[in-house]
């Protein structure tokens, strides 16, 4: 308990000073983007050893992963003005290995919390295609409850929803594409144990308190101006320019854009 106390006050002193630089220097609005990977690790209690970990009923993991990653969640969410259940939006980039999370606030608004490494990722740039072809979806997908997974042999996960309605319209096949925890991958998208803690309560939360889907979108990289030029003569080209368009879509409102399948392609609105 004693230690617990330590970690609610260092984490509300130190996200307090960044918000405060926030509020009064916005030059320095990158700072927002921490805890970093190792800041978080440090924070939180290590996760109970894999043997132990396989061992628990899911009751158990929940209320282990309540006991340990929740006060602290909650008091970092509460610094930025957020809280724990408000609706999330996920976003993937392969290339740079990044996943970032975004919340909306009480107005409706979607705000940036935090950028994690992913630690796994197999594959290429491009989308998966086929069963066993190892690479990691690119697209639009959503997470229900139904997808959530805390008995995962992964440490936690959840389905991202491959293969999805364009997936199908062009034929290609998989299934259970996660995001879960481990570190490994063979199509899925990888991250330590102690975020995808932090992430799945996130997402469980949101979910619970009313969200239906989760929105999760796939990126092969950020698509700048330069980057598409470089990429004009790769195969899969077109499909990222289509790609492009959703990205684009919540870069300019705000908002993560409604995706429907017409003519084989992806059109948000």
């Amino acid at each position: 308990m004693q230690r617990l106390t330590w970690l609610i006050v260092a984490a509300v002193a130190f996200f307090g000073c960044i918000w405060a630089l926030n509020t009064f220097l916005p030059h320095t609005r990158l700072l927002m983007q921490f805890p970093t990977l190792a800041s978080v690790a440090s924070f939180y209690a290590v996760p109970p050893a894999r043997e132990r970990w396989e061992t628990l009923s899911v009751t158990e993991r929940l209320a282990d992963i309540n006991c340990r990653v929740r006060p602290f969640l909650e008091t970092k969410l509460a610094v930025r003005g957020m809280r724990l259940g408000s609706p999330v939006f996920v976003r993937l980039f392969k290339e740079t290995r990044e996943l970032e999370i975004w919340l909306q606030d009480i107005a409706g608004d979607w705000k940036f919390l935090n950028s994690y490494s992913i630690a796994c990722l197999s594959g290429n740039l491009g989308p998966k295609q086929r069963e066993g072809d190892m690479q990691a979806p690119e697209g639009f997908y959503t997470v229900t409850p139904s997808q959530l997974n805390p008995a995962s042999r992964y440490h936690l996960a959840f389905n991202i929803g491959y293969p999805n309605a364009y997936d199908l319209h062009h034929q290609r096949t998989g299934s259970h594409i996660m995001l879960h925890g481990d570190e490994v991958s063979i199509g899925c998208y990888a991250m330590t144990d102690v975020l995808i803690e932090e992430i799945y309560l996130l997402v469980s939360s949101a979910i619970e308190q009313g969200q239906r889907e989760v929105s999760v979108h796939c990126f092969p990289f950020r698509f700048t101006t330069e980057r598409m030029q470089q990429a004009q003569s790769e195969p899969w080209s077109a499909f990222w320019l289509n790609l492009r368009e959703g990205f684009d879509a919540f870069e300019k409102s705000g908002k993560p854009p409604e995706v429907l399948l017409r003519d084989g392609r992806y059109v948000f609105r």
